[in-house]
């Protein structure tokens, strides 16, 4: 069997046809969700870029990856999903990037290149197409073909609109990926990570007016000032993360978000296209998902942050064609840590140890099945204050005090913050975020479901091991001594 892994940056679980939004068109998409399992409460475990990606490649939670921040080291010697497809037998291929850097003690010295930047390529992984940060690529290849783009990502991008689309940064990946596939034997595995619908807010070619501003609704606002957290407050005030205060800009700035996951998916219909020449279609497993999700100007914020649902609530779809699961929907809580599980039960090998996912499976089979009844994710913030003085931090753990967790279940949301402050969100009464519970009883009864939550999911490579004479025949098998020791080498 083939396998599609696909990644779309920054795209909103509610922002595509098949989760019912009423104005973005996306029949790729749409088709795949026919053809699978659409995840309709799926969320991402972290943000950004970085940190939203450690857990989803590795299956584990930032408490336990520990990477939290755009520039954290991926430890060495945590599983992931490249190793995973190498161990199943396939060699799999990026093509766009992966942002995890190197740890520090696998580096070829102080002066090794790879510790100066974090978009690395993860452990195990072949390479198609590399697409750093600068997306040099994409950039020399404008060039040649005789547009003055300027140097940096950023300004590239925001070219888009006046550019044809089959120039746009997607589909240069789209040609690559296809050029490859015509190279290969059926039994390939392939990771597309694409970076739209990323901002800059730039729609490719036509895309970037296939939206009338006039037709886009307005966000969710923010709560007054004197009920916001501190935290939301700072956010309001930075020019990166405060959205427009016009409600025309900000219809502007959504329809050109739309117009990006459109293109993004016109490039995946090119992929599917490109499958179904060869035959391939139904022999490819299809996974989509997003390292995180998009404010796109709720509760007052842009890009990806802070503890609302809109930056954590991505697009979850999967596709295995051995499956009579067509069409269905779960409305179950998933998360992104459950992906890697979930590829190793579909690829006949032992769900690692490391993973706090768990293999979704079973919902695939009976959606009533016991499963989970909230959903959880981090957001850490300490990148900010890091270059203050950080020969004081060994000492220090103001660090450690910055950072939020969520508790997201059916009707409460609940904030911890790590200065001892929290929010907590009486859903059943708005689920727009903006009334807060006041019943003590139902606080504490969040406040201990995620306190539960982490000591769940404490880190267990070793810890359900007794070193002692009658060990033989009594572990489980994924937890054998030698699977353990494969792992960490």
């Amino acid at each position: 069997m083939n396998v599609l892994f696909v990644t779309l940056d920054q795209f909103r679980g509610d922002t595509f046809g098949a989760a019912g939004h009423p104005l973005v068109k996306t029949p790729t998409l749409d088709r795949i969700a026919r053809e699978g399992v659409r995840l309709a409460r799926h969320f991402s475990q972290s943000a950004p870029c970085s940190p939203g990606r450690a857990a989803l490649y590795t299956g584990m939670y930032q408490m336990n990856n520990r990477v939290v921040a755009n520039g954290t080291p991926l430890p060495a010697g945590l599983d992931n999903i490249a190793l995973l497809a190498r161990r199943a037998g396939y060699d799999p291929t990026l093509f766009g990037y992966t942002d995890q850097g190197l740890d520090p003690n696998r580096a070829e010295g102080s002066d090794d290149p790879r510790l100066d930047n974090y978009d690395g390529v993860l452990p195990g992984f072949s390479v198609g197409l590399y697409l750093p940060e600068s997306q040099a690529g994409w950039v020399q290849h404008l060039r040649a073909q005789g547009y003055d783009v300027p140097s940096g990502w950023a300004p590239a991008l925001r070219g888009e609109p006046n550019r044809p689309v089959e120039l746009s940064l997607s589909g240069f990946l789209t040609t690559r990926f296809s050029e490859w596939l015509e190279r290969q034997e059926s039994g390939w595995f392939a990771h597309l990570s694409y970076l739209r619908p990323h901002p800059p807010y730039a729609a490719a070619g036509g895309f970037a007016t296939m939206y009338d501003p006039g037709d886009v609704e307005l966000p969710i606002a923010p709560v007054a000032k004197d009920q916001r957290h501190p935290l939301h407050e700072i956010a309001l005030a930075l020019p990166a993360s405060a959205a427009p205060t016009d409600p025309d800009e900000m219809r502007s700035l959504r329809a050109q978000y739309y117009g990006m996951v459109s293109e993004v998916d016109f490039q995946l219909g090119r992929v599917v296209d490109a499958i179904e020449r060869r035959g391939e279609w139904d022999d490819t497993l299809v996974v989509i998902t997003s390292d995180h999700g998009e404010q796109l100007g709720d509760h007052g914020l842009v890009e990806k942050l802070g503890f609302f649902p809109q930056s954590y609530h991505v697009i979850g779809l999967w596709r295995d064609p051995r499956s009579s699961h067509a069409g269905c929907t779960i409305d179950r809580f998933s998360e992104n840590v459950d992906l890697l599980p979930t590829m190793a039960d579909a690829l006949s090998l032992e769900v690692p140890v490391q993973c706090d996912g768990r293999s979704l499976a079973p919902l695939f089979a009976d959606g009533d099945a016991p499963w989970r009844d909230s959903a959880h994710y981090e957001w850490d913030y300490r990148s900010h204050f890091i270059g203050d003085s950080p020969a004081r931090w060994p000492q220090d753990r103001t660090l450690s005090r910055q950072n939020l967790a969520v508790s997201l279940g059916d009707e409460i949301a609940y904030v911890q913050f790590a200065d001892g402050s929290y929010k907590c969100f009486d859903l059943a009464e708005d689920r727009t975020w903006r009334t807060e519970c006041r019943d003590p009883e139902r606080v504490m009864r969040a406040a201990q479901e995620q306190l539960v939550w982490r000591q769940e999911h404490s880190r267990r490579e070793l810890t359900d091991m007794l070193l002692q004479p009658s060990r033989p025949g009594r572990w489980p098998e994924n937890y054998g001594l030698k699977r353990v020791g494969t792992r960490a080498s």
